[in-house]
């Protein structure tokens, strides 16, 4: 079959553990490194054979599938996180890494890769009230969904104020937006599913209260979001960071190969 995995160990909790996800992607002849503290994922994928794979949570993708675009190489995605929505939105059994391996020798398809700033990325970057929860988060991991829900209501009454930013010199007051590789369909304070995965627009949703009725909507190739502060919160795949404004981002259509399990 041949490839390249990266796995990262640390993604999930679930099963099958790194070491049989590693038996079974080497019995298939796909190279394996299991990652350690300190490995650079992208450094090891830009020497290695081709197709390349990740096998992670959404977090753990963006550095394998950005040197698969570098290079103009196929991507494969092994769900193995406690986030799987690039995964789900592929059509992919999140619970089934193991099947995930036969993408190696699948079938192919383009999708849309976006990036803010220097950076890739497959789901959606988002700024502010979501942000901080995603901060939160990665400190209180066994929170229940619902708990962080009614967290971030509370959140939102006792911290109303705005992120004070502009989207393409345009002053918006809101308390969350989030920029997204395609459109999703959205819930209060819940990223849903995509439609499409190589529609090559990036859609920007202003959120001025909790309800769906207060969201506005936007979609484009590029936009820039600039603060006064200089840096923004941000959750960029579900993984916290600081982002130094302003924030360019722009869309490259299909410029992503996937590989997926034959039906």
């Amino acid at each position: 079959m041949g490839g390249f995995l990266v796995i990262n160990p640390r993604s999930g909790t679930g099963q099958p553990n790194a070491s049989h996800l590693r038996e079974e992607a080497e019995r298939l002849g796909i190279e394996t490194h299991v990652l350690d503290e300190g490995d650079d994922a992208a450094a090891l994928a830009r020497d290695a054979d081709t197709p390349l794979g990740m096998a992670g949570g959404d977090g753990s993708l963006a550095a394998v599938a950005e040197v698969a675009v570098e290079r103009d190489v196929p991507f494969v995605v092994v769900p193995f996180g406690t986030r799987n929505h690039f995964a789900r939105d592929l059509e992919l059994d999140p619970d089934d890494p193991l099947r995930a391996l036969r993408a190696f020798s699948g079938r192919e398809t383009r999708v849309d890769a976006a990036r803010v700033n220097d950076r890739l990325f497959l789901n959606n970057v988002s700024l502010g009230l979501y942000a901080r929860l995603v901060r939160r988060r990665e400190h209180h991991r066994r929170r229940s969904e619902a708990f962080a829900r009614l967290r971030a209501l509370g959140l939102l009454v006792r911290r109303p104020g705005p992120l004070g930013v502009t989207i393409d010199d345009r002053p918006v007051e809101a308390r969350v937006i989030l920029v997204s590789n395609n459109r999703y369909e959205l819930e209060p304070f819940s990223v849903g599913e995509r439609e499409r995965l190589d529609e090559g627009a990036l859609h920007v949703y202003v959120a001025h209260g909790w309800l769906r009725g207060t969201w506005e909507e936007q979609s484009g190739e590029r936009f820039t979001i600039d603060a006064r502060a200089g840096r923004l919160t941000a959750a960029v795949d579900g993984e916290p960071e600081e982002l130094d404004t302003p924030l360019r981002f722009e869309i490259r259509p299909q410029a992503l190969r996937v590989l997926l399990p034959q039906v």
